[in-house]
């Protein structure tokens, strides 16, 4: 039996003006998540400033929104329900609420305080990230291995395996800048920085993990209503405490999408819904696996189309 997944984006889907259009159809749940936080979430993800947005601790309650608010519009005007969801990073929180784990509002709250702690985690300036493509996963493994100084903290390792050839990592700038050469020296066709401001998936946010413990100790999880892969494992878990202690261990552990992906297509899923803003994750199907056929709702008026292409028209 063929299988329909969902997949919700990360951090870096998020700009400016997205939901514009759907101001209307999308008002209740930013009023739910402005209500959760604490200011007016929908005014920042309508008008910015920019730069606000794009700070992790007001990115990631404004992605998942979007995320949730999109599948529920989806879902409302006819779009098939998923028989398994997953999420890259912060995308999975998006997930945990579509399969039922988490009420929405335990979730918004949830990731501020994951945006607080990763920024906290590593001081502004000290750590970042940096993307690597055409090479092998163990050849970048290797490389941040050598660029690695466990002795000194001084340390660089893969952070997301996104897809064949493309890999992030994260570590110490001294450590990242030795690996960015390391990789270009070993054959990488691009080994570039990225604009993020922390070194997020890597053991240095293991301060963050143990904050973002205790805050997932104070929330309800229950047992998913739809099938739930965790990308921390590329494995699916029913178990609520299971759940709750890979969200844990996500934080300073590598995203494994690669693998989440083929992982996927393994049990039956032919068919990807990426919901949510960007198109990040349905360009990462197509390289792990042309045979999944992906489709995109990132505004309400794709929802259509969307559906159109699920039933087969």
């Amino acid at each position: 039996m063929t299988k329909l997944a969902y997949v919700f984006p990360g951090q870096g889907s998020q700009e400016v003006g997205m939901l514009q259009d759907d101001a209307d159809a999308v008002a209740t749940i930013f009023s739910e998540a402005s209500e959760a936080l604490g200011y007016d979430l929908w005014a920042l993800v309508a008008s910015g400033p920019e730069e606000q947005l794009n700070q992790t601790e007001f990115t990631q309650p404004a992605l998942l929104t979007a995320s949730v608010a999109l599948y529920r519009l989806a879902l409302q005007r006819g779009a098939p329900i998923p028989d398994i969801v997953a999420g890259h990073s912060l995308g999975e929180y998006s997930a945990l609420v579509a399969a039922g784990v988490l009420e929405f509002a335990d979730a918004v709250k949830l990731v501020q305080k994951r945006g607080q702690f990763m920024q906290t985690a590593v001081p502004v300036g000290e750590g970042g990230m940096a993307a690597v493509l055409g090479l092998s996963d163990a050849e970048v493994i290797d490389v941040c291995k050598a660029a690695s100084d466990a002795a000194t903290g001084d340390i660089v390792q893969a952070a997301n395996f996104n897809a064949p050839g493309q890999v992030v990592i994260a570590g110490k700038n001294a450590a990242l800048e030795r690996a960015i050469e390391g990789c270009k020296e070993a054959g990488a066709r691009r080994a570039m920085a990225l604009a993020v401001s922390a070194p997020f998936h890597s053991q240095l946010m293991e301060p963050a993990a143990e904050e973002m413990k205790s805050a997932l100790a104070e929330v309800t999880f229950k047992k998913p209503a739809i099938q739930l892969m965790q990308n921390v494992d590329a494995t699916v878990h029913d178990d609520p405490e299971a759940i709750r202690a890979n969200l844990v261990s996500q934080m300073s552990g590598a995203v494994l999408w690669t693998a989440t992906v083929e992982n996927m297509k393994a049990i039956g899923v032919e068919r990807m819904v990426e919901c949510g803003p960007g198109k990040v994750l349905s360009g990462l199907a197509k390289r792990i696996d042309k045979s999944i056929v992906g489709v995109n709702i990132d505004s309400g008026e794709s929802i259509g189309t969307a559906i159109e292409s699920l039933n087969g028209n």
